[in-house]
């Protein structure tokens, strides 16, 4: 699987309040919680993001309390991944739960700059500046975990498997 998209530059430490802010938490629907994305950090951003967009941040993106509406607000606003330096554990699992590839590369953290044009390999872990022409590599998921992504989350990838063994 690959991605291609414009950048959305975030620094580190990035919680869960900044991703989708506690006030929006009264619901899970998706569609909703995509319209607050990153609402505190730039309340224009909803509007701005195009479907395939890429987040690039710095390092423990996702840190702060356990809420799966971080990683759900990012899939649903049309992100199609975040590169970051390195990821809080739990958003971590969460984003994978859910869908939503992630990839922890130092380098292209530091380098990526917003509105760079980006490309990812899932499969391989590779990342390519399209813009500057550098490239990058991620350490790929385990292929039990890109299953899981591909499937779209961990529910679904569960669900998948009880239809073909049924």
């Amino acid at each position: 699987m690959e991605f291609t998209g414009r950048t959305w530059k975030f620094g580190s430490d990035v919680d869960t309040d900044a991703i989708i802010p506690a006030r929006y938490l009264n619901t899970s629907e998706p569609a909703e919680l995509a319209k607050h994305c990153m609402e505190d950090a730039d309340e224009t951003f909803y509007d701005k993001v195009k479907t395939g967009d890429i987040i690039v941040a710095g390092k423990n993106f996702g840190c702060g309390s356990s809420r799966e509406h971080a990683p759900i607000a990012i899939k649903a606003a049309g992100l199609s991944c975040v590169i970051a330096f390195s990821f809080a554990r739990i958003f971590y699992r969460n984003a994978i739960n859910i869908g939503l590839p992630i990839f922890e590369c130092e380098e292209a953290a530091k380098d990526i700059a917003e509105g760079d044009k980006v490309k990812v390999d899932a499969d391989s872990g590779k990342i390519v500046n399209l813009t500057t022409g550098k490239e990058y590599q991620a350490v790929p998921f385990p292929e039990f975990m890109q299953k899981l992504i591909d499937a779209g989350g961990l529910m679904k990838y569960v669900a998948k498997e009880a239809k073909q063994r049924a």
